[in-house]
């Protein structure tokens, strides 16, 4: 609902109406039927239906039956076709007693709509801002039938009449559009995205006047229009058209009153004409509409439900223009009256800065319903942004509470509150400014010095609050080292056309350790953790490992070795005592030797870095004593609780290859004296 306005030029009276008549009250109408006027301002004649078409309550009163009260009427009448109506008359200070109530016939239909009430304010006493005094409109959708009527025994104003708006008369309407500005009208703020004045077709020519700018915006007045809630969102652009008409064609105002508009899909329209990003000088809150900025909700707010989507559209402009200027939403401010009906010129009032129009003028307005939302409205125009956290850091690896990078970091982060309430990101190092991103935007790319760092990321609500979420990071070039180079060494398993193997290594670094990869003879893909891997080489082929060692900031180090297993039977070795052959495919070679007493010995020599020894197990067999380079190494037994063909029973490995000796003697072993010795392998 409006109240005030920067006004255009008054319409001309309405036709067969003397200005003496026009400009006092109507008490009584002659008793007959009555005279209808009518004044149709709009396009071209027949062609199309006009922008308006007004019908005076001009002459007659009578008795409606169905009330039993006296009233003015508009009688039942066919027109072109409108969508929107309401009734003015000529004083902007003067109220019309009694209930006006309206109803319509809908294209193509036959029965009348029921009798709806257009709700009314208190007069415009402040000098006559207004060109004329007027109802709320009221959307009733495609019609071409009216009829109107004033109920009640108070004196009426003069010069009454029914205007019809269609709101398709004007400009061909445009698809809609995203809001376009340029660069130099975006401060470091986003606008909310909304249907520009071309996106719902404002009629640019009714609009006599430049707008006027006023200073920064303090205070935010919600309204609701009282056009009735029988409005698909689908039909809004319709609504918001019909709204401009009638502020300017019927009430004769320079233009839409409003500076934003929210349907109840939450969609959001640019009302007065000036820019989203500047402070236009609306004509709303009679009284208060310097440095001041308000919306109304499309509908009648006194008992229907707002949406959560309308909810947050109208949070979001009010964050948006008071944010701007650094004032909080959710406060009071000591505004100065222009002059209104409830607060004379001069008197100092205290306002919320999102007040309800009828915080500021004696009015209904914004409806019961739709004010007791104000207060949620100020704590989500007004709160910091909720649940602001780090889900995911790329090009980085969490270790220890820090995540480690090359450099290059790449954070994605979220939070709980709606985006449409958040300004923007900013992203901090050191806590500097980094980067700021839109607010859709939940990623940003950074490259960092080596070093330790903090990383901060800030979500600036409209309202200028803050939230501040940071992580500690450390840019890493350096790769890890391998403080023992790998090694190969053979390892307990079954000797065939492979021999059995272990990979060692150690490798450090101040990230940690985030992987290790093994690739070639064997291939595997590590833990940080892990130092070593089993597999298998084939016998008497070259193979060569790589292991490479990755750092949690991604940093990579390599080694590679290689080594030849080669086998050597039982047959190449220098024997001592009485040894016997022992033929069986499950031998190396299809043979093995086997002795048992003490007396006995087999000694090879070798040039390598690892040593083997392969044997055949049985239930009875006996240990053997293992010698090398002339040291005793103690007893291995070689009792199995089954028979086993080559396997391994003893290694040994050195740091460097070299020239070694490996001898082996039954120690005769007391019931079980028998050894089976198969040959033995070594790593050159």
């Amino acid at each position: 609902m409006v109240a005030g306005s920067l006004p255009n030029r008054p319409l001309p009276p309405v036709a067969g109406e003397s200005r003496m008549r026009r400009n006092r009250l109507v008490t009584a109408m002659v008793a007959a039927t009555p005279a209808i006027a009518l004044a149709i301002v709009g396009l071209t004649p027949a062609a199309a239906p006009p922008l308006l078409q007004t019908f005076a309550l001009s002459g007659g009163m009578r008795l409606v039956a169905d009330t039993g009260t006296s009233a003015a009427e508009l009688p039942q009448r066919s027109t072109e076709r409108f969508s929107l109506v309401g009734v003015t008359w000529d004083d902007p200070r003067a109220m019309a007693a009694g209930t006006i109530e309206v109803r319509t016939r809908p294209v193509g239909g036959r029965s009348w709509t029921p009798w709806q009430a257009l709700e009314t304010d208190a007069p415009d006493e402040s000098g006559g801002t207004a060109a004329r005094g007027a109802s709320d409109p009221l959307w009733v959708g495609p019609s071409n039938g009216v009829q109107a009527r004033v109920i009640g025994t108070g004196a009426l104003p003069a010069g009454m009449r029914v205007d019809l708006i269609n709101p398709d008369a004007g400009p061909a309407p445009v698809e809609p559009e995203p809001a376009a500005f340029s660069a130099s009208d975006l401060p470091a703020r986003p606008v909310p995205k909304l249907m520009t004045r071309a996106a719902w077709g404002a009629n640019e020519k009714i609009v006599k006047e430049a707008p006027t700018y006023t200073g920064p915006v303090g205070v935010f007045f919600v309204h609701h229009t009282a056009t009735g809630n029988g409005y698909s969102c689908k039909s809004s652009t319709s609504v918001v058209r019909g709204i401009e008409a009638y502020q300017v064609k019927s009430k004769g105002w320079n233009d839409i009153g409003y500076n934003f508009l929210v349907d109840k899909c939450g969609t959001i329209f640019e009302g007065r004409r000036g820019g989203v990003t500047r402070n236009v000088l609306g004509a709303h809150t009679l009284g208060f509409n310097t440095n001041a900025s308000a919306v109304a909700v499309i509908g009648d707010y006194r008992s229907a439900a707002l949406s959560s989507a309308a909810r947050l559209s109208v949070a979001q402009l009010a964050a948006y223009k008071l944010g701007a200027h650094g004032y909080a939403p959710a406060g009071r401010v000591l505004v100065t009256s222009g002059g209104s009906p409830k607060f004379k010129v001069g008197r100092q009032v205290t306002l919320n800065r999102i007040s309800g129009h009828r915080d500021a003028g004696l009015t209904e307005c914004p409806g019961n319903a739709l004010y007791a939302q104000l207060p949620a409205i100020r704590r989500l125009a007004g709160a910091a942004p909720s649940g602001l956290h780090v889900a995911k850091v790329s090009r980085a690896w969490l270790w220890s509470g820090t995540y480690w990078t090359t450099g290059r970091l790449v954070p994605l982060w979220d939070l709980a509150t709606s985006t449409r309430m958040i300004n923007r990101f900013d992203v901090y190092v050191d806590g500097k400014l980094a980067l700021s991103r839109a607010n859709w935007t939940r990623l940003g790319e950074l490259r960092l010095a080596p070093g330790e760092h903090t990383v901060a990321i800030r979500a600036v609500h409209l309202s200028g609050r803050t939230a501040t979420v940071s992580i500690p990071v450390v840019a890493d070039v350096t790769p890890p080292a391998f403080t023992g180079l790998p090694q190969v060494s053979l390892t307990g398993g079954t000797v065939g056309t492979t021999a059995p193997i272990r990979l060692s290594w150690t490798a450090t670094d101040p990230a940690g350790l985030r992987g290790v990869q093994i690739t070639g003879a064997s291939r595997a893909a590590l833990g940080g953790t892990v130092r070593s891997l089993t597999g298998t080489a084939p016998i008497g082929t070259a193979s060569s490992w790589t292991v490479a060692a990755t750092d949690h900031a991604g940093n990579r180090r390599e080694a590679t070795l290689g080594r030849t297993p080669e086998v050597s039977q039982e047959t190449e070795a220098t024997r001592t005592g009485s040894w016997r052959t022992s033929s069986d495919t499950g031998h190396l070679g299809g043979a093995a030797a086997s002795a048992t007493t003490g007396d006995a010995s087999l000694t090879w020599s070798f040039s390598g870095s690892s040593a083997a020894l392969v044997v055949g197990r049985t239930t009875t067999s006996g240990r053997v004593g293992v010698y090398v380079d002339g040291a005793f190494q103690g007893y291995v037994d070689t009792r199995s609780t089954a028979p086993m063909y080559r396997r391994v029973v003893w290694t040994r490995s050195w740091a460097e290859g070299g020239e070694h000796t490996v001898r082996v003697v039954p120690e005769a072993t007391a019931g079980r004296p028998k050894v089976i010795i198969d040959g033995l392998i070594h790593l050159g």
